[in-house]
C-alpha cells in the first residue's frame, strides 16, 4: 500500500518535473525545428539541394554537437551551487561558461569557414550536392559563435531552474527564422544560400536577448561579469569528458550519413528527412532529461539522494510513455509525411518504411535520453564518455554490414535505420541502464 507521504513526495516531484520539462520542450525542439523549416523549404528546390543541406547539416551539427557541453556541463554546475544555497556562485560559473563559448565559437567559426569545402568533400557526393552543401556550410559558420553562446546561456538558466525564458527566446527565434528564410530563399531567389543567411540572423538575435537576461540576473545577485580561472577550469574539466561523449554520438550519426551517401542521392535525402524527424522527437523527449539534469543536480547539491532517485524514476516513466505515443503518431503518418519535405518521387518512395521503423524505436530512445540526462546532472560524465566509445564500437560493424550487404533503395535504407535506431540506441540503453541501477553516480555536495 502506498503511504500518504509517498504520494505527496511523488506529487512534488511531478510538479517540479512539469515546471521545468514543459517549457524546456519548446526550447529544445527549436534547433530541430530550424532544420525542419530549412528541410521543408529547401526540399522543394529539388533532391540535390535537399541532399546538400543534409550533408552541410551533418557537418554543422557535428561541430555544434561537440560543443553541447557548454550547456550540459553548465547546468549541473549551476544547479549544484544553487542547491547548496550559493546563488552568486551559481551565476559566476554560468558566466564563465559564456566566456568559454564565445572564445570557442570564434575559433571554430574561423576554422570551419576555411575548411568548408574540404569537410563536405569527405562524403564523396556528386558535384551538385557538394556545391550546395559547401555554400550552405560556409555561410552558416558566421552563426557558430551565436549557437554556442545560446548553449551556454541556456545551460545557465536551466541550472537556475528557469526553462521559461529559453522557451520564449526559442519560440521567437523560430518564427523569425521561418520568415527570414522565406524572404531569402524565395523572395530574393537565393536558394540554399538564403536558408543559411536567414538562420544566422535569427541565431544572433537570440543571443542578444539572452545577454540582456543574464546581465539582469548578475546585477540582482551582484555576480561578477569577468571570467574566473577556477570556473573556466571546472567547465573545461567537466566539458572534456562530455566532449568525448558527444564525439561518440556524432561519430555514430556521421557513420550512418556516410552509408546513406554511398547508397545514393535519393537515399541520402530520405535519410536527412528521417534523421531530422528523429532529432525533433528526440529533443521533445529530452525535455524530461533537461528537467532531470537540473533537479538531480540541485538535489545532489543539497545532499538529497532520495529526491534524485525519485526524479529519475518519474522521468523514465514519462519518457517511455511519451515515446509510445509519439511513435504511434509517426507510424500512422508515415504514408503522408514525405510530401511535407519534398516532391521528389525517388525520395518519397524511400520514406514510409523507414518512418515506421523510426516510430517503433522512439520509446527505447526516450529511455536512453532520460538516463543520459540523469547522469549528466549527477556529474557522472567520465562514465558517459567511456561507455560512449563502447557504444560506437558496437554500432560500427552493423553500419559496415549494411554498406556491404544491404540492397539499395527501400530495403537498404530500412536496414540502415534498424542498425542505428535499434542497434546503436540499444547499446546505449544497456550501458546507461546498468549504471543507473547502482549508487556510484549519486555524489553529493556543491562540487
Amino acid at each position: 500500500m502506498v503511504s500518504i507521504r509517498s504520494l505527496l513526495t511523488r506529487h512534488a516531484v511531478d510538479r517540479d518535473i512539469l515546471r521545468l520539462a514543459v517549457p524546456a520542450l519548446g526550447a529544445l525542439i527549436a534547433e530541430p525545428l530550424f532544420l525542419l523549416a530549412d528541410s521543408a523549404m529547401v526540399g522543394h528546390l529539388g533532391a540535390e539541394p535537399l541532399a546538400g543541406l543534409g550533408l552541410a547539416s551533418a557537418v554543422l551539427q557535428t561541430i555544434v554537437g561537440l560543443m553541447v557541453f557548454l550547456a550540459y556541463s553548465t547546468t549541473p554546475l549551476v544547479a549544484r551551487r544553487l542547491g547548496a544555497g550559493d546563488r552568486q556562485g551559481a551565476l559566476g560559473v554560468g558566466i564563465d561558461g559564456l566566456w568559454l563559448a564565445l572564445v570557442l565559437g570564434i575559433l571554430l567559426a574561423a576554422a570551419g569557414a576555411a575548411t568548408s569545402g574540404w569537410l563536405v568533400g569527405l562524403f564523396g557526393a556528386n558535384a551538385e550536392v557538394t556545391a550546395a552543401a559547401t555554400a550552405y556550410l560556409a555561410i552558416s559558420m558566421a552563426g557558430l559563435p551565436a549557437m554556442l553562446l545560446v548553449f551556454a546561456a541556456t545551460g545557465l538558466l536551466r541550472g537556475l531552474q528557469d526553462t521559461r525564458t529559453p522557451l520564449w527566446v526559442a519560440g521567437v527565434g523560430f518564427v523569425t527564422n521561418i520568415a527570414l528564410n522565406a524572404i531569402f530563399i524565395y523572395g530574393l531567389g537565393l536558394g540554399v544560400v538564403g536558408s543559411a543567411v536567414g538562420t544566422v540572423i535569427a541565431q544572433w538575435g537570440m543571443v542578444a536577448v539572452y545577454l540582456v537576461v543574464v546581465l539582469r540576473h548578475a546585477r540582482q545577485s551582484e555576480a561578477r561579469l569577468t571570467p574566473r580561472r577556477a570556473g573556466l577550469r571546472a567547465s573545461t574539466r567537466s566539458g572534456g569528458w562530455l566532449l568525448v561523449r558527444t564525439m561518440s554520438l556524432r561519430a555514430a550519426m556521421l557513420l550512418a550519413v556516410y552509408v546513406a551517401t554511398q547508397q545514393g542521392a535519393g537515399e541520402l535525402a530520405a535519410f536527412q528527412v528521417a534523421a531530422t524527424i528523429f532529432a525533433t522527437l528526440a529533443f521533445a523527449l529530452d525535455s524530461l532529461a533537461i528537467a532531470a539534469q537540473a533537479l538531480v543536480g540541485q538535489a545532489l547539491g543539497a545532499g538529497d539522494v532520495s529526491t534524485a532517485r525519485a526524479v529519475m524514476a518519474r522521468c523514465l516513466q514519462w519518457a517511455i510513455g511519451g515515446g509510445l505515443l509519439l511513435g504511434i503518431i509517426v507510424m500512422a503518418l508515415s504514408p503522408v509525411t514525405g510530401p511535407v519535405f519534398t516532391g521528389a518521387p525517388e525520395v518519397l518512395e524511400l520514406l514510409p518504411l523507414t518512418l515506421v521503423l523510426l516510430g517503433a524505436g522512439i520509446p527505447l530512445a526516450g529511455f536512453v535520453f532520460v538516463l543520459d540526462g540523469v547522469l549528466i546532472g549527477a556529474g557522472d560524465v567520465r562514465y558517459l564518455a567511456l561507455t560512449g566509445l563502447v557504444n560506437v564500437a558496437v554500432f560500427a560493424p552493423m553500419a559496415w554490414t549494411v554498406l556491404a550487404w544491404a540492397p539499395e533503395g527501400v530495403a537498404g535504407l530500412a536496414w540502415l535505420w534498424v542498425a542505428f535506431g535499434f542497434g546503436y540506441i540499444g547499446a546505449r540503453a544497456m550501458t546507461l541502464g546498468w549504471r543507473s541501477r547502482g549508487r556510484a553516480w549519486m555524489v553529493t555536495g556543491s562540487a
